[in-house]
């Protein structure tokens, strides 16, 4: 569903137009409430709790949308209260709830899964989403201050969050979750000017594959998303050009960030039982396979 649409959505209707956890009746057929109803019934994971951390713009938004209209109750995370809110207005009265979380807080992730815990009795799902990309400097010019910074929001902040999940999805019966994290292309090859970024991101996927081991025994799986060119605030920039390993500014072809979106609702869907480990979605023509 678009943005315009779930504007739309939330101004003809005032309501919740989703199915419930259950898959109830009255689903209208090819919506995303229908596709997870019909999920259920073929043996995929019925709709829970989700945490969506950077849940106010971009990617996180689109993410968590898509799983309130697929019958998610979604806690919205993320360190502005006025972005949640505009998430959660643009769910058209779907289940949603918002906590503002700044990420590289300990006491402040505590908190927020202390909540969910409190308020909504189990978590399913962390999408662990909030990242910056830090400013665009050459590599002489990056001060430490600024890589510490794009450090302790993409991997602190990712661990943090991950850590607070784990401890309540082991601890909660029925025992189990899923942890998905957004890698990105950096996670495998990186931009010019990006060593902060491609850095943490790197380690995002060390990350991943550390959970997913850990998880194991208490039927926690873990996997990891790498995005490139979703249309959001941090890729408006491409269509007027962006550097190029060669040295020069071209512009970039994106894709819509609910392509992205649709993606991790399956990741999000599949039973415990099975996983997609890693799974890359890109605009198909973007500089990345081969030499571009």
């Amino acid at each position: 569903m678009t943005q315009q649409n779930h504007e739309a959505h939330g101004q003809s209707t005032g309501t919740a137009d989703t199915a419930g956890p259950s898959g109830t009746a009255g689903t209208a057929p090819g919506t995303q409430e229908a596709w997870a109803a019909a999920g259920a019934a073929a043996g995929a994971r019925v709709p829970g709790t989700a945490v969506v951390t950077g849940a106010g713009s971009g990617i996180g938004r689109a993410v968590a949308l898509t799983l309130a209209d697929a019958g998610w109750t979604v806690v919205l995370a993320g360190r502005r209260p006025e972005t949640l809110e505009q998430t959660a207005q643009l769910a058209g009265g779907a289940a949603t709830r918002c906590v503002p979380t700044d990420v590289t807080e300990p006491a402040a992730v505590t908190a927020l899964f202390d909540a969910v815990r409190e308020q909504e009795g189990r978590l399913d799902l962390l999408f662990n989403n909030a990242g910056t990309f830090g400013p665009a400097v050459s590599l002489e010019e990056l001060s430490f201050e600024d890589w510490r910074g794009v450090v302790d929001v993409n991997l602190h902040g990712a661990f943090l969050c991950a850590q607070a999940a784990f401890r309540l999805m082991r601890h909660q019966q029925p025992q189990g979750g899923r942890i998905i994290n957004n890698g990105s292309i950096s996670a495998h090859t990186p931009r010019p000017g990006s060593i902060a970024y491609t850095a943490t991101k790197h380690a995002m996927t060390g990350l991943t594959k550390s959970l997913s081991l850990d998880g194991r025994p208490y039927d926690i799986a873990c996997g990891q998303i790498d995005i490139g060119n979703a249309a959001t605030e941090m890729t408006a920039a491409m269509s007027q050009g962006v550097p190029q390993a060669n040295g020069s500014r071209a512009p970039e072809p994106t894709m819509n960030a609910e392509d992205v979106a649709r993606t991790v609702l399956h990741m999000a869907s599949l039973p415990l039982e099975a996983n997609v480990q890693f799974a890359t979605v890109l605009a198909t023509k973007m500089p990345y396979i081969g030499r571009g």
